[in-house]
């Protein structure tokens, strides 16, 4: 389902747009009849309220809970949820009171460490199963602030939905724009779309090496701008938005972790508006990498701070249940053969 649809149907029901903001709000918000807001049954048209009941069982069975997979440190936990077609995605409940969705069953993108996209991309998660995985989060967790599209999938590619799902977390639901996240590998369509948005997320980058060759084997389906390409436009973006760029480095044990890797994040990154989050790879079997020490992380960190690139050491939640983007779909089709590339740094 799409959030258009669902305003047509709501449209043709007799809604205006003050009655439509008001269904999508209380949707959003995850909010129950007793949770002090105004009822809704004062506010909208006759043919609306009758077919609100209908309508909300519709939407909560958007997507449902199949697994739940807390993480040992009682901060994140895991989520497969599954969708109307029998296809699942996973949700992320993160530390700090944010969400972790998924905007495409699979993914065409193929980075070689990650699980989703092993089978490809199978389909797009529509705009309004986006908002349904925050409603459920939410009603985990009403504290929510914060949503990142770092889930399966590659949010460009899914363009137009991501950004109705963004735009309506950013005006009904009660999400500051900077707390909505929007995540890529880099494409001069997104790029173009995000500075056109009415509600302009924060921007998150996933980089992962200096090299233009290396890139093109870690991220084989990704567009071809290079990483100079791709820092200088999102710097633009980060300046144009007031939002500091968020660049995602996977970190691969004798891949992406050398001295001259070092060198080439300082000679992109120093100066420039935005941060680096460098996560440790979450081990997934059938993939050939390697977790790196985490003190040779932590070294790594330290190193590039010190010569002027504002670094974050993240630790990739759930090791202790594969937690790993696509790994808990990958779990339930067990059997299924996992693709096995080199790379040669």
């Amino acid at each position: 389902m799409l959030i258009s649809d669902l305003r047509q149907r709501l449209r043709t029901l007799g809604a205006n747009p003050a009655h439509e903001s008001r269904v999508l709000r209380h949707w959003v918000r995850a909010l129950a009849p007793d949770a002090g807001k105004p009822p809704l049954q004062g506010f909208l048209p006759k043919a609306v309220l009758a077919a609100l009941p209908g309508l909300t069982a519709e939407l909560d069975g958007l997507v449902t809970l199949r697994s739940e997979h807390a993480a040992a440190d009682g901060t994140s936990a895991r989520l497969l949820l599954g969708l109307t077609d029998g296809q699942t995605v996973e949700t992320v409940l993160l530390p700090r009171d944010g969400v972790c969705v998924s905007s495409q069953v699979g993914c065409a993108v193929g980075c070689q460490f990650c699980m989703t996209g092993v089978d490809g991309l199978i389909r797009q998660v529509g705009s309004a199963e986006i908002v349904a995985q925050v409603v459920l989060a939410r009603r985990k967790n009403a504290r929510l602030r914060k949503v990142v599209f770092m889930g399966m999938g590659e949010p460009s590619h899914n363009l137009a939905s991501v950004l109705d799902a963004i735009e309506l977390l950013g005006s009904e639901g009660g999400f500051a724009h900077k707390q909505l996240v929007f995540s890529t590998v880099g494409d001069e369509r997104a790029f173009a779309a995000l500075h056109a948005a009415r509600v302009k997320p924060a921007l998150a980058l996933s980089l992962h090496t200096s090299k233009a060759d290396l890139r093109e084997q870690l991220l084989p389906r990704a567009p071809r701008l290079t990483p100079a390409q791709l820092v200088d436009a999102a710097d633009a973006y980060a300046r144009a938005s007031g939002y500091p760029i968020q660049y995602q480095w996977t970190l691969l044990d004798g891949v992406n972790d050398g001295d001259d890797e070092l060198d080439g994040i300082v000679h992109l990154l120093k100066g420039r508006y935005g941060l680096l989050n460098m996560i440790p790879f979450n081990n997934a079997p059938g993939l050939p990498f390697k977790r790196p020490d985490w003190e040779r992380a932590r070294a790594i960190a330290a190193e590039l701070s010190r010569r002027g690139v504002l670094t974050k050491l993240r630790d990739s939640a759930g090791q202790d249940v594969e937690g790993g983007c696509g790994q808990l779909r990958a779990r339930e089709a067990v059997g299924r053969p996992v693709r096995v590339v080199r790379i040669h740094a």
